[in-house]
């Protein structure tokens, strides 16, 4: 089991925080689906940013699973420690600190992982925000600032000493961004310099890429980031692999990776419809506090931002199915039997079928319209097991 502070885990495979991507709805579906450690969105340390909506939808939400994580970003030492107190404040059970984001708007004003290349900047931000608050702190870093300057290493030894209490490695240096292989070599002697807990992050896509990773680095456990998109139940099948139940027990198995079964349609389903609620919530909020009657509010007006995210949520899940459909196609291209032929032929259909069903569900802009779209869709196309049965 992984301790951190107070709180055991119960797995291996933790979801990362990503902009724009891990909001509540999204990290409600990531734990159901086995992800031990859900983190929210990452969170600007600047007190005159924090009513924006943005920064408002990223405060811990008392429906998200427990430990409840936020991730603050800054180079201000006095401004995170007090980012830090009031996120606690607001429910907050850990406090991570990103020093791993590799993105130029966060880069350029030395944020992030660019905080890599100033580590006496780095250890008084550590310090200030551990004795800020009565909370477990826990960090996210990259192997280095580039190629030639990996101090990975001594950031984590350093943030040990100062009570950091896990870390997060991601397998890249800044200057490599999300370009080319993830290395583990670095996290591996990261992992053997602390006696912390280490997660393991970049390119984790399965649970066999997680097992290596782990066998390579000895880590405590994975971090999962952008394979979770549009591909949550990417929790499940870690846990599974690493952990094999009976087969009577596999209740969230697969026949084939990428294909999708009836519980996954459920799922998506599901998503989707958290993401209305949530969203119209908070819509509906922001409009009281700017001075609207509720009487006034628009039901449409109030879900508009629901509708713009879940399109990005659903063209991910439909990205899964042309890759599940390529995948079958793949299988089958080296026989040439009539049967395997005809298959081929349902492949293609199907993949210019979800196609033209993603353009399409772009182009809505009502809730109900969305969901009542993707009910008829899964029941006239048929993804289960064989795309082509």
């Amino acid at each position: 089991m992984i301790n951190i502070g107070p709180y055991q885990l119960d797995g291996e495979a933790v979801l990362a925080p990503m902009a724009g991507i891990t909001d509540q709805p999204f990290r409600q579906v990531c734990h159901r689906m086995g992800a031990a450690m859900v983190t929210a969105e990452m969170s600007t340390s600047k007190a005159d940013l924090r009513q924006t909506s943005k920064s408002l939808l990223r405060l811990a939400d008392a429906a998200d699973s427990e430990p409840r994580v936020i991730q603050i970003v800054g180079t201000d030492p006095a401004e995170m420690a007090i980012a830090a107190r009031y996120h606690v404040d607001a429910g907050a059970q850990i406090v991570d600190i990103n020093m791993g984001c590799p993105a130029k708007k966060v880069c350029k004003k030395l944020a992030g992982s660019a905080l890599m290349k100033n580590p006496s900047l780095v250890a008084d931000i550590l310090k200030q925000v551990v004795d800020s608050v009565d909370v477990p702190v826990t960090l996210k870093i990259r192997t280095g600032w580039d190629l030639e300057n990996r101090n990975a290493v001594q950031i984590a030894r350093m943030a040990e000493d100062i009570g950091i209490q896990s870390l997060a490695v991601h397998g890249r240096s800044r200057a490599c961004r999300f370009n080319g292989l993830a290395e583990y070599d670095t996290i591996a002697e990261v992992v053997a310099a602390v006696n912390i807990p280490v997660f393991a992050n970049g390119d984790i896509n399965s649970g066999q890429n997680a097992q290596k990773v782990l066998n390579h680095t000895a880590a405590s456990g994975v971090m999962v980031g952008r394979a979770a998109q549009g591909r949550p139940w990417i929790f499940a099948e870690i846990n599974q692999y690493l952990n094999p139940l009976p087969k009577n027990a596999q209740k969230t198995s697969t026949n084939r990776p990428g294909c999708f079964t009836a519980w996954q349609k459920s799922l998506i389903l599901e998503h989707l419809e958290l993401i209305h609620d949530y969203y119209a919530r908070f819509e509906t909020q922001n409009l009281l506090h700017r001075g609207a009657k509720r009487s006034t509010i628009n039901k449409d007006q109030a879900i508009d931002l629901a509708v713009k995210i879940s399109r990005k949520h659903v063209c991910w899940y439909f990205n899964q199915m042309v890759q599940c459909a390529s995948n079958l196609m793949k299988e089958h291209t080296s026989d040439f039997s009539v049967a395997t032929s005809s298959c081929l032929v349902a492949e293609n259909q199907a993949i210019k079928t979800i196609e033209i069903a993603k353009k399409q569900f772009n182009t809505l802009l009502v809730a109900k319209d969305q969901q009542q779209f993707l009910k008829q869709f899964f029941s006239e196309t048929n993804l289960k097991g064989d795309i082509a049965a």
